[in-house]
């Protein structure tokens, strides 16, 4: 499993609208071949400051199966009017996780 790490800086005063649109565009995103799950994080300290975490299956199925496909373009269109930057995306793998079992 890959976990897809996003920062996201939208607009001051456009974090209602914003979140408005994370709504519509989640059955875009959730709709992929190896999507597992996504949330969004709003960030305490800074306004207007998202956290967006997505389970993939694979690194590919982000990375190739949605962002060359025609779903991440409307995802984009749904979303990237909010952003006030270009999201900052990492990928991280094989956590260990607590409590341990």
């Amino acid at each position: 499993m890959i976990l897809e790490a996003a920062v996201l800086q939208v607009r001051e005063g456009t974090e209602a609208a914003f979140e408005e649109a994370m709504v519509k565009a989640a059955p875009v995103i959730a709709g992929s071949l190896g999507y597992i799950a996504h949330e969004l994080q709003r960030c305490v300290e800074t306004k207007g400051r998202y956290l967006l975490l997505v389970r993939w299956e694979t690194l590919e199925a982000h990375t190739v199966g949605f962002r060359q496909s025609a779903a991440f373009v409307e995802w984009r269109t749904l979303i990237g009017p909010f952003f006030d930057a270009a999201p900052m995306v990492e990928h991280y793998e094989g956590a260990l996780r607590w409590p341990r079992s």
